[in-house]
């Protein structure tokens, strides 16, 4: 079976990953803390401008959706290489080192973020990342 795949945080890659979230919620693991954390992605090669979204775990769940919630605790703004490596390939090590170099710009208590990426991908979340890398389109 061949699969559809889409340029990182295209419109299209988007909707995809809406749909590969639904098929999973059953199987999501309950987030560490309870956060609301707004993300901007900047220099996105196939757009003019920059992807808005946020991560919501107030409910108990890992809610992940476009736009910008009014009250967040923490916001992000990361380039696309960045964001790429974090959400698509799970490269921890180029994550920090952006992070060393000044590629991700955090505002508010960034403890959180770590508590976040704290706990350890179960099979269900690893099944996730692989079906994600599968539907992202190789820059």
């Amino acid at each position: 079976m061949t699969t559809a795949s889409f340029p990182f945080l295209s419109d299209e890659w988007i909707v995809a990953a809406k749909a590969l979230r639904d098929e999973f919620a059953d199987t999501a693991p309950t987030p560490p803390l309870a956060t609301r954390i707004n993300i901007t992605i900047t220099d996105i090669p196939h757009r003019d401008d920059d992807r808005l979204g946020h991560i919501d775990t107030t409910d108990g769940g890992t809610i992940i959706e476009e736009g910008h919630l009014d009250a967040a605790n923490l916001f992000i703004r990361v380039d696309y290489g960045t964001a790429y490596a974090a959400f698509v390939t799970q490269n921890q090590q180029a994550v920090m080192q952006a992070f060393f170099e000044g590629k991700i710009y955090v505002e508010g208590d960034a403890s959180q973020l770590l508590a976040l990426q704290s706990g350890q991908v179960d099979p269900a979340g690893a099944a996730v990342y692989k079906r994600l890398e599968a539907i992202t389109a190789k820059d």
